[in-house]
This record gives C-alpha cells, sequence and structure tokens, in this order.
C-alpha cells in the first residue's frame, strides 16, 4: 500500500518533489518508491516529456486500481475506528463527476458514514457554486479555483481528447470538434491549447450535458477533450502521436461553504483519506 500511496500523490500533486512533501520522504526515496514499484509490476509506469514526467498508458491503468485499493484500505481503517458522522449533507456534483465518479465515492461514504443522509444535486459547477454561496447546498464538487472557500482536493484526474473507435482525425484538415456550451472548463482548455498549436477547429456539436457529449462522440461526429473517466469501450485516445496537443490534468475539489450544518463539517474535516 505504501508504494501505491506514494504513486498517486505523486500524480495527484504532479510532482515527484511535492508528493516526497506529502508522504514525508525525501525525493530521492520517492524515486527509489517508484523504481521498485515498476520492478513489482514490470511496467514502465512514467515517461519524461521535458523537464516532467507523465504516465504512461500502463501508468494510468495502474492509476485507478492504485485508487480502489487505496479508498478500500481506508474505508477498513475507518469502520475499525468508527465513525460519528450522522445528519443530512447537500452536496452538488457537476455532471461529468456525476455520470462517472461519483457514485464510487457516495458508495464509500454511505460504508463508512452508515447514519449520513446524503441530499446530491447534480449541475454544473458554476451555478452550483453559486448554490453553496446561498446557502442551499453545503458542499460541491468542483474542478475550478475557489480559493473563497475551504476545500480537499478529491483527485487529479488524466484530461485527454476522445473519439468514436472508427474517427480518423485528418491533419490537413480542420479539427471536428464538440464541447459543451458555456460555462465550461473542458471548453476553455480545448479552445486555448489548440489555438496554442496553431490547430485549426471547426464546431461540429454543442451540447449543454454529458450525456449530449458522450452520444455525439460515440457517432463519430468529432472529438472532445474531456476527463479519463468518459472513456468507453467504444472511444479511444488521440495524443501527441496524431497531432493534438497535449491536455492538462484537471483537479476536482470538494469546497465546503462558509456556515454549513454540523454534519457537513465533521464530514468535510474527516474526508482526508478518502477519494473519488
Amino acid at each position: 500500500m505504501e508504494l501505491l500511496r506514494t504513486f498517486v500523490a505523486i500524480v495527484e500533486r504532479e510532482s515527484f518533489a511535492a508528493a516526497a512533501d506529502a508522504v514525508h520522504r525525501t525525493q530521492s526515496a520517492v524515486t527509489r518508491q517508484m523504481q521498485r514499484l515498476e520492478a513489482k509490476v514490470n511496467r514502465i509506469l512514467f515517461r519524461k516529456q521535458g523537464r516532467e514526467k507523465r504516465l504512461t498508458d500502463d501508468g494510468l491503468k495502474l492509476l485507478e486500481y492504485s485508487r480502489r485499493m487505496l479508498a478500500l484500505n481506508d474505508e477498513a481503517c475507518s469502520a475499525i475506528t468508527g465513525s460519528t458522522v450522522s445528519g443530512e449533507v447537500r452536496i452538488g456534483a457537476p455532471v461529468d463527476v456525476a455520470d462517472t465518479s461519483l457514485p464510487n465515492l457516495l458508495q464509500r461514504f454511505s460504508k463508512t458514514y452508515p447514519s449520513l443522509r446524503m441530499v446530491i444535486d447534480v449541475g454544473r459547477s458554476p451555478f452550483l457554486m453559486e448554490a453553496m454561496k446561498r446557502g442551499e447546498i453545503d458542499m460541491t464538487i468542483s474542478p475550478r479555483e475557489h480559493r473563497e472557500f475551504r476545500r480537499v482536493t478529491l483527485r487529479a484526474s488524466p484530461t485527454v481528447w476522445i473519439c468514436a473507435a472508427g474517427y480518423r482525425y485528418q491533419r490537413d484538415q480542420p479539427l471536428d470538434l464538440i464541447i459543451a456550451d458555456e460555462p465550461s472548463l473542458f471548453r476553455r482548455v480545448a479552445l486555448k491549447q489548440l489555438e496554442r498549436a496553431c490547430i485549426a477547429w471547426r464546431l461540429t456539436y454543442v451540447a449543454p450535458t454529458l450525456p449530449g457529449i458522450r452520444a455525439a462522440v460515440r457517432a463519430g461526429l468529432g472529438v472532445t477533450a474531456r476527463s479519463i473517466e468518459m472513456m468507453g469501450p467504444d472511444f479511444r485516445v488521440l495524443g501527441e502521436a496524431d497531432g493534438l496537443p497535449r491536455l492538462p490534468d484537471v483537479q476536482y475539489h470538494l469546497y465546503i461553504g462558509a456556515a454549513p450544518n454540523g454534519a457537513a463539517r465533521r464530514l468535510f474535516d474527516s474526508i482526508g483519506s478518502l477519494r473519488i
């Protein structure tokens, strides 16, 4: 578990140095841990890109299993030590999280805190943050930066270019782009990276929800930029080898409002070991 926890810390904090601080080890010790982990799985987990190290495809696969194993371990520890969190907590979740990672998080919440009742409000991140400011929900998950509120970083997730398995991107043609309407973090990230790379594009589908974007991608209408969690068996990832720019990772944070109820406050304070 120790090697996996360090591995996840490197990904979530985006550097070996920051991970070393998080796990209370020297950077050289963290490097040796990753060498041991690569030897155990007999796979290369990181590749060097410029001055940074990025996950390989095998590293991405191990990341998901690592998070599950660590979550189960932390859940067991919480169950043994007991929990006093009870009451009702209103949590906001953006559509992409609600459709992919949230069920797993809620399942672990319910197992760890069986006396806690959760009310989930699914919507778009900016609107959920406004609802939290008005006191309509106690907490919300968001990939955006809001420095005025306390937060716990739940996870860092790779952002990738996703298309249908049979879609073919022609480099000499504008990129067929599928994106969400505003406000959308992924929309802005995609357009910014395409502009930096001087890649021509054309909108083929604009949708307000993740199901709409997924349907358009599945129909072969173009390419979208989303977190890796959107991937399915009928999709594939396009990358630098295909002529598209690398996309920055997205971090999902859990924010708590200025005046939460007691149950929300206790849950937030005890949530450090849980990740989505």
